[in-house]
């Protein structure tokens, strides 16, 4: 064994690549730590998800804190609980200032239970969640197959066990609730909802977007369209904004049949849930339903062309490792509303991640 071997046997670790020193150029090593930063992101994620369970961001939401004051709060130990801290300081959530206390910073900021425009914690928690995570260990069967690693892993479908599971659906819908208040807005600032006189939220959960709409057009009339024990949660909603007399709330399954008499069916990430065949039965029955010169609004991310980064293209493995569904393109939209005898009329971009793909009858 030459002396260069050994030295090139040593330098290797877990975490690490030996290379000898000609082949380490800036450029290949900044490459192998951005890969290898990929590589663990898994560890970043459950940091943020155990100071979301913490509660943390909200307990330095008014002032900074010493570790020993955030572990006598959280129950937790403070010379482990200083680590978990320090680690995120290094990636920007939080930061440790000279006099050793803990304090916010923006990108900490979304983790607040009470955020200004909408609370990412909810998403946090649910990411931390093991029926969230154990579906991508079958990433790999799922493409060899087919089938969604969830059903793989549990034998049911992500909603079949929700439906299950008091405690996982509650965690869900918090998600999906929190979510919808980050991105209601957008859409609201986006689209001209004024001239609609019915504006139906089909599998709209607890009502934050439809609520949003609602407040921003004061002449619109409401129904809220979700699984029955999904529609159970939505009503304190609606109550608390004020709304309740103007929105109806139903309950039932969209790939059977949804209200009719809408002037607008609103369906905000739920298409991407489902195959074409789905999706396609989703946009049949708005459009049976929704009155004449109605239009249908589905609401969810489209993928651009090209190789620039886009959250669409890892939510599009997201949807297929957990149902079977997909995120879709503008010509695949094109498709998609053309089997369901409906024409893609614009694609309205919002200031968030979503646009707003507007369909009438063909």
């Amino acid at each position: 064994m030459s002396q260069d071997s050994v030295a090139r046997e040593g330098s290797g670790g877990i975490g690490q690549e030996a290379v000898s020193p000609a082949a380490a150029s800036p450029e290949r090593a900044s490459a192998s730590a951005e890969l290898m930063g990929m590589i663990f992101g898994f560890e970043v994620s459950r940091a943020i998800y155990v100071a979301a369970e913490l509660g943390i961001a909200d307990l330095l939401a008014e002032s900074g804190r010493t570790v020993e004051q955030l572990a006598a709060a959280t129950g937790t130990r403070a010379p482990l609980l200083y680590r978990l801290m320090r680690a995120l300081a290094g990636r920007g959530v939080f930061a440790e200032r000279d006099d050793g206390q803990f304090v916010m910073t923006a990108l900490a900021q979304p983790l607040r239970s009470d955020a200004p425009g909408g609370s990412a914690r909810g998403y946090a928690l649910l990411a931390g969640q093991s029926f969230a995570q154990r579906p991508w260990e079958e990433l790999l069967a799922t493409l060899r197959t087919g089938e969604p690693g969830f059903d793989l892993v549990y034998g049911a479908s992500l909603f079949e066990y929700l439906a299950g599971d008091t405690e996982a659906s509650e965690v869900f819908n918090d998600a999906m609730t929190s979510n919808t208040s980050r991105e209601a807005d957008a859409v609201v600032a986006a689209y001209d909802f004024g001239g609609l006189g019915t504006i139906v939220d089909v599998a709209g959960g607890h009502g934050g977007l439809i609520a949003a709409i609602l407040a921003a057009n004061p002449a619109a009339r409401g129904v809220l369209f979700d699984r029955p024990h999904v529609i159970a949660g939505a009503r304190a909603t609606l109550q608390r904004r004020g709304l309740a007399d103007r929105c109806e709330l139903v309950g039932g399954d969209m790939f059977a049949s949804v209200p009719p008499g809408g002037d607008a069916y609103v369906v905000k990430r739920a298409v991407h849930d489902w195959d074409d065949d789905r999706a396609r039965a989703i946009l049949e029955n708005c459009s049976r339903a929704m009155n004449d010169g109605g239009r249908v609004l589905v609401i969810d991310m489209v993928i651009p062309p090209g190789n620039d980064p886009h959250p669409g293209k890892f939510y599009d493995l997201l949807m297929m490792v957990m149902l079977g569904g997909r995120e879709r393109t503008a010509p695949e939209f094109a498709e998609l509303f053309t089997s369901a005898g409906l024409k893609v009329t614009r694609i309205v971009p919002t200031q968030s991640p979503l646009s707003i793909v507007e369909g009438i009858q063909a």
